[in-house]
């Protein structure tokens, strides 16, 4: 007997009505937003786009999930809802709630149902899927740490696309409290840590190389290169707020996209990408839109961040034609205008999305409208504190700038206060309008406060950490911050830096200029010293009249204690005219093992000490080793900058050094070398004061060093393949039940593996399991193993190399393999005791993946029949009370809890449809 096309439909709706659920399609699109009201009281709203023609399904109230064990029914806040373009319906839902304590809670909303006919969720019962949105809010120590709100998600998600052309999606979302934000792509989720069954990203049906998606973390702008098939998507997306380095709320905006086969072709928006302006600036900029179809028109219209600032009178403007034109190009030409000020300042930039939408009324009044978004950054960045001045005087340097600083009354008290950097010698910082901040530009932090002292209506800050002779170089900074309730600063900012103020203090003390060693040796070293006289009119030599005398004095290594005078190096002249740049050579050192530092102590009047000379030390060579290479490093402590270094290596046959290279910085590798042979170096070191009347460049040698390379580099890691029969055919094939390695070379990857003894085989039964050793292969020639584990293939490996002087190398990468249940359930059978199909059981009987089922049939009554969790089910036509069934077509669902290299999981594909059992001859 066979079933009619009508007994099938009744059947159904039976079915249905039998288990209590009528399902209808309803949501397209919804995310949960927080705002913080009190220390422990949040303000909640739930944020729904659902097809405004589902009117059984449209919901007049929501219950919200505080994460706390309660919930709320929550009703619409915005009426019936707001209509929007295309069929769709924006719901605002608005609750608030106050918690016992602080900590992170998850607040979520689950509707029965989504749009049914979704392609890549659970095709084709998408509307038996749960919609279920979720927000990850974390309290904060309001005192220290101040109020934490997420983003608003300005982009409504209403666009539609069109095969084969890009379709585009910015999710615009702004912060108020300043945090950083960052986007990602998720699974979308059916409840609490539970991900939608049959999910495939959009790319994922019919993939190919013009079928792409992407997500800029950095803006929210979603694009898909190209769709390739007409029907509905769904996408979700996570909107992670950091604040101080730590991920403090994560929002999750689901939703879908209908792609359409049309014969429209989208605008095209023309502007900037991206500007930095400083605050208390007009930014103005055009934006332009045209469209490719004659006859279109065209609107063009603009949300972001610098629209929803506070207060209000300071939000950017969008003005222009603003409307739509028949004509081609151009369609619409916009002006953005934003009159920044000091309270827009922040650290990340604001997003603005521009999107222009067309129309067609003339020629194709139907056609499907189409998008193009345009997103662009804004950063509002501090102005610099102006006219930095700095003055020497006795030892120490005055640095003072411009009060009042432009940005200094900004409000809620957002100025902060100043920081001082300082570098020594001159250096040219171009400006850059994009990059605020001092760090990482050769400056060194030396004073951070919020209220420095005034003298004659200026801010003053007095530097008493300097050194004479040498030439100093000052910025200032301007900070920014938002504040707790506690009145503690969160969200600093800093502004551009200031113009360099520069100056050179006295040189009434002598300076040293070279510590170079001249002969390397344990107990015969010699060391090259030299300084420089004051300078007459910066000594004044009638107040500080002579007799004179310079007496050397040395430490041993590169500190700055321990001083003693050197023997025989005291230099005496009864006047000033008679003193002269003076070198000594000290002898009989220890530099083969030791660096030293010098300093001068300067006498007047003949022993009343007028002060120290700065400090120098010799530069120190270490030599350490590697495979075939030498790896040299020096350390060194001198008042001069050093520009370059020359090193140079002695010559194994003529035993003269040779030049071989030069390095900036304090280190350098000597490569292509042979292991077990030593090889000899010293560092020849240029540098300046860049000071006038001072010689230049200041040349000083190292001692002479050695050492002996020695293969100490592991192998590089290999690169794992794995295969088994998942990667085939999917069903019983030449791999069945094993997992064929295949492993690179790593000789052909790095000169370090060459010498390659052994490869070792890792094995764990779970991803995140134990790994343990299952083969060692001794044969370097051979690339390749087969592992066989039970009835599975499911399992993870990687590989090592091991060379000759036994250095293990990097693992390589992990490649973790799944079992592959192919399980298909058949559409009738005929338990009539022939022998012959009298068992319902899966097709080809492919179970060995599979650990258990929930298998049900249900009568068109919707009434139990049958269950069963054996994965061959072995139905035989029969009853829970054993009795034979009448032949007729029943409603089954089926369950599958799958053997994956997680553990059992529950599939994704949740198995429904019809039976017929057959019982005729």
């Amino acid at each position: 007997m066979k079933i009619s096309y009508k007994h099938l439909i009744l059947f159904s709706i039976l079915v249905f009505f039998a288990t209590g659920k009528i399902f209808a399609t309803h949501n397209r699109a919804g995310e949960i937003i927080i705002d913080q009201t009190g220390a422990l009281s949040i303000r909640a709203t739930i944020i729904t786009y659902t097809k405004a023609s589902s009117v059984p399904a449209d919901r007049d109230t929501l219950e919200i999930v505080w994460g706390d064990g309660t919930s709320q029914k929550v009703p619409r806040s915005n009426g019936n809802g707001e209509p929007l373009q295309g069929d769709i319906k924006l719901n605002k839902y608005i609750a608030t709630h106050t918690y016992g304590a602080r900590g992170t809670f998850r607040i979520s909303m689950t509707d029965p149902n989504r749009n049914g006919g979704i392609l890549n969720v659970n095709f084709p019962q998408s509307d038996l899927i749960p919609f279920f949105i979720q927000t990850t809010y974390t309290f904060l120590n309001s005192n220290f740490q101040g109020f934490n709100s997420t983003p608003r998600i300005l982009q409504p998600p209403i666009d539609k696309g069109c095969v084969g052309k890009s379709f585009i999606h910015s999710l615009n979302a702004f912060d108020p409290d300043g945090d950083s934000i960052t986007y990602r792509l998720i699974t979308p989720l059916q409840a609490l840590n539970s991900s939608v069954p049959g999910y495939d990203l959009p790319d994922q049906l019919r993939p190919g190389a013009n079928n792409q998606i992407s997500l800029d973390a950095k803006t929210g702008q979603f694009r898909w290169n190209t769709p390739q098939q007409k029907g509905e998507y769904n996408i979700a997306f996570q909107i992670i707020s950091y604040r101080s380095g730590d991920a403090i709320d994560t929002t999750i905006r689901d939703m879908q996209v209908l792609i359409e086969d049309c014969k429209n072709d989208p605008p095209k928006i023309t502007t900037i990408d991206e500007i930095c302006v400083i605050a208390g600036e007009l930014l103005k900029f055009p934006v332009s839109a045209t469209d490719p179809n004659t006859g279109d028109r065209v609107s063009l219209t603009a949300l972001g961040g610098p629209f929803e600032v506070l207060p209000t009178n300071e939000r950017a403007v969008f003005v222009g034609t603003g409307g739509t034109s028949k004509y081609q190009v151009p369609v619409v030409r916009d002006t953005f205008k934003w009159q920044t000020t000091c309270n827009q300042i922040q650290q990340y930039p604001y997003t603005v999305v521009f999107k222009a939408l067309d129309t067609s009324f003339v020629t194709a009044p139907n056609l499907t409208n189409l998008t193009d978004l345009k997103t662009v950054l804004i950063k509002v960045v501090g102005p610099p504190p102006l006219n930095v001045q700095c003055v020497a005087n006795s030892g120490q340097v005055t640095v003072s700038w411009e009060k009042p600083y432009f940005c200094e009354n900004a409000l809620k008290k957002y100025f902060f206060g100043f920081s001082v950097w300082r570098r020594e010698g001159k250096a040219a910082v171009p400006f850059d309008k994009c990059s605020p901040g001092l760090a990482g530009k050769g400056y060194t932090q030396i004073e951070f406060d919020t209220i420095f002292q005034m003298v004659n209506g200026r801010y003053v800050y007095l530097d008493r950490n300097v050194e004479r002779g040498k030439t100093y170089c000052y910025r200032i900074l301007a900070h920014f911050a938002k504040r707790t309730t506690a009145n503690n600063p969160y969200n600093l900012v800093e502004s551009l830096p200031s113009e360099e103020a520069c100056v050179q203090l006295q040189r009434d003390i002598p300076l040293m200029t070279n510590v170079s060693v001249e002969s390397t040796s344990a107990t015969a070293g010699k060391m090259f010293v030299r300084w420089t006289k004051p300078v007459a009119k910066d000594l004044d030599t009638i107040r500080n009249p002579g007799p004179y005398k310079f007496v050397l004095q040395r430490s041993t290594g590169i500190i700055r204690t321990g001083f003693q005078n050197v023997a025989g190096a005291t230099f005496s002249n009864p006047f000033f005219a008679g003193l002269n740049d003076t070198t000594w050579v000290d002898n009989n050192l220890n530099t083969d093992k030791n660096a030293y530092t010098y300093r001068v102590a300067f006498y007047i009047r003949g022993d009343s000490l007028l002060g120290y000379s700065n400090i120098a030390s010799s530069h120190y060579l270490t030599v350490g080793y590697t495979d075939r290479a030498t790896l040299l490093s020096w350390e060194k402590d001198v008042p001069w900058s050093n520009l370059k270094y020359d090193i140079y290596r002695q010559n194994k046959t003529s035993g003269v050094f040779d030049s071989i290279g030069t390095s900036t910085n304090m280190r350098y590798t000597d490569e292509g070398l042979v292991n077990k042979v030593e090889y000899c170096y010293y560092i020849k070191a240029y540098g300046s004061y860049g000071i006038e009347g001072i010689a230049s460049p200041l040349i000083n040698l190292s001692q002479r060093a050695c050492g002996t390379p020695l293969d100490t580099v592991p192998p590089c890691p290999p690169i794992l393949t794995v295969l088994n029969e998942c990667d085939t055919t999917g069903i019983i094939s030449e791999f069945e039940l094993k997992n064929r390695l295949i492993w690179t070379d790593p000789s052909r990857a790095c000169k370090s593996s060459d010498d390659i003894a052994r490869y070792e085989v890792f094995y764990a039964n779970t991803e995140g399991g134990k790994f343990e050793l299952i083969e060692t292969i001794n044969n370097v020639n051979r690339f390749n193993t087969e592992h066989k584990n039970g009835d599975e293939v499911a399992g993870c490996y990687y590989v090592r190399a091991i060379d000759s002087l036994g250095n293990i190398g990097r693992n390589s990468n992990i490649v973790c393999k799944d079992n592959c249940p192919y399980y298909i359930l058949p559409n009738a059978f005929t338990p009539n005791g022939d022998g012959d199909n009298d068992l319902f059981k899966p097709v080809r009987n492919r179970t060995r993946y599979i650990s258990k089922v929930d298998f049900k049939v249900f009568n068109r009554w919707g009434q139990l029949v049958f269950e069963t969790s054996k994965p061959t089910l072995d139905w035989n036509g029969q009853n829970l009370k054993g009795t034979d069934l009448a032949e007729s077509t029943y409603f089954y669902k089926c369950l599958i809890y799958e053997k994956r290299v997680g553990g059992e999981v529950l599939s994704k594909n949740i198995l429904s449809g019809y039976i017929e059992l057959i019982r005729g001859n």
